[in-house]
């Protein structure tokens, strides 16, 4: 999620109609389609993140207005709420993410991270920023291992969170420590510019790659010694980029602002990236983030410009999660 990119610059209409551009060199195939997966409930829901439970297929959602996560049963066309707005104290609910142990991870973007248990839905642990620290906490990923890495948009910091300091927190909190910080590879932006945002992981659990959305860049982070490399991008760039996914070497982002998402091909190490596919569609209506499924993406339509962060207006009720196949 990036707050206050309501000033930065939207395509025109014209532009954002186009669809299914094919990157530099690649041919044109059959276009990729979005439909409506489920639609969410309340009229102020304004959804940023999501999860998809490996185990059952269920999806989660976040609020980022209230805090809310709701969940939209494996099948189902409709989700209902799974955690009240104001749960636990929590006033946000931006990244989302569900692991192997059946636990659900929830950021709340000015505090830190609460942990649940999907089957009674009870908090088994809250990971917090010490009081003080200047931090905007965006998204995370979660390692084979069940190591968790949560990235900072307002300092250029990855967090880190063990199993064993879940198992430690009992139920009760627990300081959200940096594990990483890539402040000399990531170029400093003017104001009030917000810099990472999504992080994915290799499969073999060993390297992070992280948006810089202000700046378009991606950074590889080996978790081993914490050295970080930008990785070289062609034919494209992350600018506005939100939310990631790698499923083996295909990273899918998600461009809020200007309603897009593309596909890249990244080299076996990870130090380069290809873009493959782009596909703009104003339908997309401000993507935040994005999990693969296997009848395709499934997109969270944010509508932030619509009377949410990213400026006034009313937004389109239900608000929807949406699926994109041919990407």
């Amino acid at each position: 999620m990036s707050p206050s990119i309501h000033r930065r610059t939207f395509l025109t209409a014209t532009t954002a109609a186009a669809l299914a551009v094919a990157a530099p060199g690649q041919a044109r195939a059959a276009g990729p389609r979005v439909s409506t997966a489920f639609t969410l409930p309340g009229e102020r829901a304004y959804p940023e993140g999501i999860a998809l439970d490996p185990r059952t297929g269920d999806a989660y959602v976040g609020s980022f207005t209230t805090g809310a996560v709701y969940r939209a049963a494996a099948g189902s066309r409709t989700a209902e709420v799974y955690l009240p707005a104001g749960t636990d104290g929590r006033t946000t609910a931006n990244g989302l993410k569900t692991d192997r142990r059946g636990r659900l991870w929830v950021i709340d973007s000015t505090t830190g991270v609460d942990v649940y248990d999907l089957r009674d839905r009870s908090l088994l642990a809250r990971f917090e920023v010490p009081d003080g620290e200047q931090r905007f906490l965006n998204d995370l990923t979660i390692t084979a291992d069940g190591t968790a890495y949560v990235t900072d948009s307002v300092r250029p910091l990855v967090y880190r969170v063990t199993p064993a300091e879940v198992s430690r927190a009992r139920g009760g909190r627990a300081p959200l420590t940096a594990r990483y910080d890539l402040s000399a590879a990531v170029p400093a932006q003017p104001g009030a510019a917000y810099t990472l945002n999504g992080v994915v992981a290799d499969p073999s659990g060993r390297l992070l790659f992280t948006v810089d959305m202000t700046g378009g860049g991606l950074y590889r982070v080996a978790v081993a010694d914490g050295s970080v490399r930008r990785v070289a991008l062609h034919g494209g760039d992350l600018v506005h980029g939100d939310g990631l996914e790698l499923v083996g070497r295909t990273l899918w982002a998600a461009h809020n602002a200007t309603n897009t998402l593309t596909r890249w091909h990244l080299s076996a190490d990870g130090t380069a990236a290809r873009l493959r596919r782009t596909l703009t569609d104003p339908a997309l209506q401000i993507p935040t983030t994005l999990a693969h499924h296997r009848d395709g993406l499934l997109v969270v339509r944010s509508q932030f410009d619509k009377g949410g962060p990213m400026g006034p207006g009313t937004p389109e009720t239900p608000f929807t999660v949406a699926r994109v196949t041919g990407l």
